[in-house]
């Protein structure tokens, strides 16, 4: 990759670590904590606070991938016509809410299986999000050719 691809490279670098750690946070390691810890709250305790962690790294790739959308390398900017734009903001407002909004309620137990159900479907919308953001990045990379 040349220093030209730089900021595109960065761009689906961010993008594929966002969507790996959801996908890693999510669907391996918490599951696996509920499967080996000793009790449920035990294992509870620490998947609020990986996902919290989660949503830091969704944070940092999001700003990272807006902020090289924003830049005047036209090859690197993200076409808010192709989508991915709308998608970044979309799984940074999720990862938001889930952290701001729905992780005090299932802290706190209150209606459990109602906000634990929102939470995980906004985790997997998220997940869904960072997947496109990746996908077109890349499908946009790989349509430019060999640098």
């Amino acid at each position: 990759m040349s220093l030209q691809r730089l900021p595109s490279g960065l761009a689906l670098l961010a993008a594929a670590l966002w969507w790996g750690s959801l996908t890693v946070t999510g669907f391996v390691t918490v599951p696996l904590l509920f499967t080996h810890l000793p009790t449920p709250a035990i294992a509870g305790n620490m998947a609020a606070r990986l996902f919290a962690a989660q949503t830091w790294i969704a944070l940092g790739c999001g700003i990272l991938l807006l902020a090289i959308a924003r830049g005047r390398d036209s090859e690197a900017r993200i076409d808010w016509g192709g989508g991915a734009m709308a998608f970044i903001a979309g799984g940074m407002l999720l990862a938001l809410l889930s952290e701001f909004a729905v992780a005090p309620r299932i802290v706190a137990r209150d209606n459990l299986p109602l906000w634990h159900a929102v939470g995980s479907g906004m985790y997997l919308l998220q997940w869904v999000c960072a997947g496109v953001t990746l996908w077109k990045l890349g499908s946009r990379l790989r349509s430019a050719g060999p640098s």
